[in-house]
């Protein structure tokens, strides 16, 4: 079996292969020579706990029907058909790595970003470290309501102090050093009850060293709807997400010189300059509907808001491997519980599994079950599976020295990630991340 990606969804993937009785032989890919995904990339890097899954993956990993073949790109270095030749079976478990455009004027504006190349960028991700961040302006906006806007606005909020401690890239903490920011703008469209933030993200928000949250009452007034929502067992995150908003009412700003704002039930429709972002336009909406159903209205009520620089976090989505079915409208590859297909047919011995899956939702332990209803699809197919020519890692990795890619070997990614831990140690971090693929391949 070979699987396309080295994240949570596909060491979910490879735990529930290995656990067969039958005799499995798993081969990895990831197109970086490092492992996990977005556990490395996407985490941020004062959340240190939560990278510890990877000590599950592991486990796996350590498994001698096992093996990590980083440093290839499938559909570059070797084609989604050409890996037919090889296995009787492929998991495309790579993601969602591009981001999803909120389709408005001025969003192209120098100053507009994505969260998720800023992410990207200050986790020390290669594909990101030419990206420049402008911080000389007071006012950054964020649009979006999730746990990655948070981070974003966690990681503009906290103090070079709270930052040097965690494995953020080193580089993106020296400029944001000198980061002129004093107020961050978070705004959602919908109402604080349909935030989709966590409560211990939001939390965090008020537990900063020099940085304050507010928001205006009116943003915590609520409809019928949204009452009874708060009522509803089911909602019980959301209603400890609505305690901790009214907490922040009574939160002074106690010698605190940064703001972190929170707006709601404002929609994006414009971001205005010349040349860069000056200014961001929402309109106001108003929530209509059942509990649990409400539907945003525009109002044609409008406000704007100065500021220098802009972040969009509405949603990561995937992008398409040459030669893969790929939905550019939902961003997945389409499936049927994980059997790749398209309009015309099933495609016997492909499947997906993760974000690329069912879309940019959940959190890293969503994966798990996920990646389960995958291989139990695989389980299902078995006999129906047309056997590969080649069933041979060795006649692979032959196959790939021909074409001149470095293979990376979990064992070689254990050298990597010493040399990181070691040059983190001596910045009093966790770790340093290699930031350049030739940062990575030197150490083995």
């Amino acid at each position: 079996m070979a699987i396309v990606g080295s994240g949570p969804s596909g060491f979910y993937s490879a735990e529930a292969l290995l656990k067969h009785e039958i005799n499995i032989k798993v081969d990895m890919f990831d197109k970086l020579p490092v492992p996990f995904g977005l556990v490395r990339y996407g985490v941020a890097p004062d959340h240190q706990k939560i990278k510890n899954v990877t000590k599950v993956f592991e486990k796996t990993a350590s498994n001698p029907k096992f093996s990590f073949f980083g440093n290839v790109t499938v559909g570059k270095n070797i084609s989604v058909f050409e890996l037919n030749k090889f296995y009787d079976a492929v998991i495309f478990a790579y993601g969602a790595e591009s981001d999803r455009q909120l389709g408005i004027n001025g969003e192209d504006l120098v100053g507009s970003y994505t969260a998720t190349e800023f992410v990207a960028w200050y986790n020390g991700h290669p594909d990101f470290q030419d990206h420049h961040f402008d911080f000389s302006h007071e006012i950054a906006v964020i649009v979006g309501n999730g746990n990655v806007a948070m981070d974003v606005a966690r990681i503009l909020c906290k103090t070079p102090e709270e930052l040097k401690g965690t494995d953020i890239n080193q580089n993106a903490l020296d400029v944001l050093a000198e980061s002129k920011i004093k107020e961050v703008h978070v705004y959602g469209r919908r109402g604080p009850v349909q935030a989709s933030f966590t409560a211990p993200e939001i939390k965090e928000m008020g537990e900063l060293t020099d940085c304050y949250p507010v928001i205006d009452p009116k943003d915590l007034e609520l409809n019928e709807s949204s009452l009874k929502e708060l009522e509803d067992p089911a909602n019980a995150g959301r209603k400890k997400n609505y305690e901790i908003m009214q907490h922040f009412l009574s939160i002074t700003p106690n010698g605190r010189k940064r703001k972190f704002v929170l707006h709601f039930g404002r929609s994006p429709v414009e971001i205005i300059g010349k040349g860069r972002v000056q200014k961001a336009r929402f309109e106001i909406n108003k929530m209509t509907g059942d509990p649990n159903k409400q539907k945003v209205r525009g109002t044609g009520k409008f406000e704007e808001i100065d500021c220098g620089i802009f972040f969009r976090s509405v949603g990561y989505v995937g992008l398409p491997i040459k030669g893969l079915p790929f939905s550019a409208q939902a961003g997945v590859v389409p499936n049927q519980s994980g059997r790749v297909m398209d309009s015309e047919q099933i495609f016997t011995g492909w499947y997906v599994a993760g974000w690329i899956k069912r879309g940019a939702t959940g959190i890293i332990g969503t994966n798990k079950p996920d990646a389960e209803d995958t291989v139990k699809s695989l389980f299902e197919d078995l006999e129906h599976l047309n056997p590969c020519e080649v069933p041979s890692s060795e006649e692979l990795l032959k196959f790939l020295k021909d074409r001149e890619v470095r293979v990376v070997t979990f064992d070689d990614w254990k050298k990597i990630d010493a040399a990181e831990i070691e040059r983190g140690a001596k910045l009093g971090k966790p770790r340093e991340k290699f930031s350049r693929v030739t940062g990575m391949l030197s150490t083995i």
